[in-house]
């Protein structure tokens, strides 16, 4: 029915998290220790879920996708250490015009750098080389996919959108993390990933309901072993889910910087939650 496989996870978990960093950064606003920060967290998640395919189970594809995942987030992490001193073009932009604001408002002349000095900086780093890794893992996602026996369609279809419900509701918590070393940064980039989140959360569900599915688990036909106890607590974190996004949204509304904090704390639960939808079910389904 359903493969519980950590190194399995573990891939859909690096490519959707570097996936979702390419989603935040492509704008160039967003500052380079954030890009720094997740590539050296799925680099790490990648490598271990390449070493446990081989100590627990080769599926060859998915192995080979992992370790080229590892291959060119590394090379992207050396590439942004290189270029660290271009900076990102957008927050500088954002920190001119925000300069330029206060000194109309206030009178008060502030520095603003001329076009000349952003260039003697060099090239910047490419958003789009975080993409590289995500694309990599797509073979070796198919192919643990189709290992895992059972609807072909079915999944393939929990194992994308695990991948995208993972990172998304990763990188959401992390970036609410980094308004704290970059507190200028405009909202929209968070709003857009929970957004993403809330768009993914109705096919993670559907995915997990699909024969043969959850819906087995609550009319008794697959026993959880724990008197049908796991299906409803699979229940509960789907729902609460989505009502921690809808929470989060709610939230960031507010002017005061400290929705950003409160917004950030939801989304540490929705983490909880989410990990419970999707491996709850696996593991449900895997028995």
């Amino acid at each position: 029915m359903i493969s519980l496989d950590a190194a399995t996870v573990l891939l859909q978990w690096s490519a959707g998290g570097l996936f979702f960093l390419w989603f935040t950064t492509r704008r160039r606003e967003v500052g380079i220790g954030y890009g720094w920060l997740l590539r050296g967290t799925y680099l790490l998640l990648a490598a271990l879920g390449a070493w446990l395919g081989f100590r627990f189970g080769v599926v060859p594809v998915r192995e080979a996708s992992a370790i080229a995942l590892v291959a060119t987030t590394l090379a992207a992490l050396v590439v942004s250490i290189v270029r660290r001193k271009a900076g990102v073009s957008g927050a500088q932009a954002e920190h001119d015009r925000r300069s330029e604001r206060v000194a109309a408002m206030t009178g008060i002349d502030r520095t603003v750098a001329e076009p000349a000095a952003h260039d003697d900086r060099g090239p910047e780093f490419p958003p789009i080389l975080d993409l590289v890794p995500a694309l990599v893992a797509v073979p070796g996602l198919v192919a643990a996919a189709l290992d895992a026996g059972g609807n072909p369609f079915t999944s393939l279809l929990r194992t994308f959108a695990g991948a995208l419900f993972l990172g998304a509701v990763t990188d959401a918590m992390l970036l609410g993390h980094w308004y704290l070393v970059q507190p200028g940064l405009p909202r929209r980039h968070l709003n857009e990933l929970v957004r993403a989140l809330g768009w993914v959360w109705p096919v993670e569900v559907v995915a997990m309901l699909l024969p043969v599915g959850m819906f087995a688990v609550f009319s008794g036909t697959i026993d959880d072993g724990w008197g049908g106890q796991l299906g409803w607590f699979w229940a509960a974190c789907a729902i609460t889910t989505i009502v921690l996004v809808q929470v989060t949204k709610a939230a960031l509304k507010e002017r005061s910087y400290s929705a950003v904090m409160a917004a950030t704390g939801l989304l540490y639960l929705a983490i909880l939650t989410a990990f419970g939808t999707d491996l709850v079910a696996r593991a449900v389904l895997a028995g």
